[in-house]
């Protein structure tokens, strides 16, 4: 089964020292652009509300993954592979401060895998 969103180790890995740190109750947003350039970000529950336009593509490490219905309409023809490099995190996003940054790839889908995401 193709998947919208995926996560290199390094990502699980990082994810994982979230939990550790904050509680296993995150989640990430991948955001328009306005203020952490289209970044993956992650937050504690209790700081962000997911709306009725915000669009589940699956789960990372544990944690769901949502992105706005209009960053959507952007990204249903790809892959979202969310990694962690080495660099100051989003403003809002929990890493921000560790040294190290969620970062987001994208790989085309295949005809075969559209197909089997509906279209």
């Amino acid at each position: 089964m193709v998947e919208r969103v995926i996560a290199t180790p390094a990502a699980i890995e990082h994810i994982q020292w979230l939990k550790d740190r904050y509680g296993p109750n995150l989640i990430f947003h991948q955001s328009g652009g306005c203020c952490d350039n289209s970044a993956a970000n992650c937050y504690l529950p209790t700081d962000l509300t997911i709306g009725p336009y915000d669009v589940h593509l699956g789960d990372i490490g544990g944690v769901p993954f949502y992105i706005g219905a209009s960053q959507y309409e952007y990204w249903k023809h790809t892959q979202l592979i969310i990694d962690v490099i080495d660099g100051h995190g989003g403003t809002f996003s929990l890493e921000g401060s560790t040294g190290k940054a969620f970062h987001t790839r994208s790989r085309v889908f295949t005809d075969a895998e559209r197909t089997e995401l509906g279209g």
